[in-house]
């Protein structure tokens, strides 16, 4: 591993993880720390939004519950509880707690980790290795936890908001169980105001209406909802604030619902199946209902592309296309000139010829992989970049497509052990219907060419 030059001072790492200390007790919080330290969980019971790992059944309830902790990679978006989950699963099995961040650290700091952790491992104390941020260290970098890994010196707890397949090792990942966090929900983000009114001993000044629109703003993220809220609970209001009266407080544009107080999540879902069932006066009322409440533009954009790859695929390959020009054109303009390109896409996906028969299949190739996935392909599509790998077979009897009639040679892409599979079956709407017509076609060469 190559020092990436990342690494601060000593003076700077201690002040930056003066905060980290393994051994500094956990319950010990200071009265003018910020809410959410102050709200922190001290038990594992105590965490909102996650039981599906955190509880009796989940993975993380199973190993706290058999003393054994094995390393694992914490996935989530910010504010769901990575690094308390973390703090929380020392604890809970009396493991030392060491933290480092991959965006402030370098090799010396993951060096002298390793050294401290292999030290206390002799007088019989293990350590759990947080490292915060994972996917930022190289993938060298990443090579470098494997040994330490491998032969106990560490437990690792890797916390990361990107996707794991894309942005860790293999080899590592290979190592560690991936936990999936899910971003917070209604009832769980409300159990965290309940909290923050406890401890501050008074309610939120906040009428209904602009609670509701407080917690939609937060979009499932935990630590800010409780940054919006001490910032409402430092300031001595007359009366509690309405939804405009908060939007205007925060100097942030939150979500407003009208008397009834419909939720942010069941007007996102009536847009996406108003899309889905091909109504673009319904789908651009929800959008409306969204935009002008103060819903952020680009959330509504990324839940349109995903309609756009979820509901069209390619029966209309142009609706994606839409979309991401929908956000470069409200990235370009702003508001609120660039919500007529949103409006377009809206209408484009409604109106456009609808199939899921993409998704379907990416369902099913997804179960396939992980069923099979230590499948080797046939040799003949194998890679021979060497001598070696030719005189043993690999390339061997490749047909060149383009070199065969239709360029369409008909070989046989799939591992030995495995027979042929169908994920996608296009549908006869849209430009499917004529992406089915030429895997007929190639069905029917490949049938000849087998006989």
């Amino acid at each position: 591993m190559a020092d990436d030059g990342k690494t601060p001072t000593s003076a700077g790492m201690a002040d930056l993880f003066a905060g980290f200390e393994p051994d500094a007790p956990a319950d010990l919080t200071p009265e003018n720390a910020p809410l959410a330290d102050r709200l922190r969980p001290r038990t594992l019971d105590e965490v909102v939004g996650q039981d599906h790992i955190t509880g009796p059944e989940g993975a993380i309830g199973r190993m706290v519950a058999a003393g054994r902790l094995s390393s694992v990679i914490l996935w989530g978006p910010p504010g769901t509880g990575k690094t308390t989950i973390a703090r929380l699963l020392a604890d809970a099995v009396d493991l030392r707690f060491v933290a480092i961040s991959a965006v402030f650290s370098g090799v010396a700091d993951l060096k002298k980790a390793f050294a401290e952790a292999r030290e206390h491992g002799r007088i019989g104390k293990r350590t759990l290795l947080f490292v915060d941020e994972i996917h930022r260290f190289n993938r060298a970098q990443q090579d470098g936890f494997l040994p330490y890994v491998e032969d106990g010196t560490v437990t690792l707890v890797g916390a990361t908001t990107e996707n794991p397949s894309f942005e860790l090792n293999a080899a590592l990942l290979s190592r560690a169980q991936v936990l999936i966090l899910e971003r917070l929900g209604r009832a769980a983000l409300d159990q965290l105001l309940d909290r923050a009114e406890v401890e501050m001993d008074r309610p939120l000044p906040l009428d209904p209406a602009a609670r509701d629109a407080l917690i939609a703003s937060a979009d499932g993220d935990g630590r800010f909802l409780l940054n919006q809220a001490e910032t409402i609970f430092s300031v001595d209001l007359k009366a509690p604030l309405d939804s405009a009266g908060l939007s205007s407080f925060l100097q942030r544009r939150v979500a407003v619902y009208d008397k009834d107080r419909e939720g942010h999540y069941n007007l996102i879902s009536a847009l996406h199946k108003s899309i889905r069932g091909s109504d673009p006066d319904a789908a651009l009322y929800y959008l409306a209902r969204m935009l002008t409440a103060g819903e952020e533009p680009l959330y509504l954009l990324r839940r349109l592309t995903r309609a756009a790859v979820e509901d069209i695929g390619l029966a209309d390959p142009q609706a994606l296309v839409q979309c991401i020009a929908a956000k470069d054109t409200y990235d370009f303009l702003g508001s609120p000139e660039g919500e007529l390109a949103i409006a377009q896409a809206c209408v484009y996906l409604a109106t456009a010829p609808k199939s899921n028969a993409t998704y379907k299949a990416q369902k099913a190739a997804w179960r396939s992989a992980k069923e099979t996935g230590s499948l080797m392909p046939p040799a003949h599509i194998r890679n021979a970049p060497t001598k070696l790998m030719r005189d043993i077979g690999y390339g061997k009897g490749y047909a060149y497509d383009h070199d065969a009639e239709d360029s369409f040679s008909g070989a046989n892409y799939w591992p030995d052990e495995m027979t042929a599979q169908s994920f996608y079956a296009p549908t006869d709407r849209g430009f499917e219907s004529r992406l089915s017509q030429r895997m007929a076609h190639w069905a029917s060469l490949r049938a000849e060419r087998d006989a």
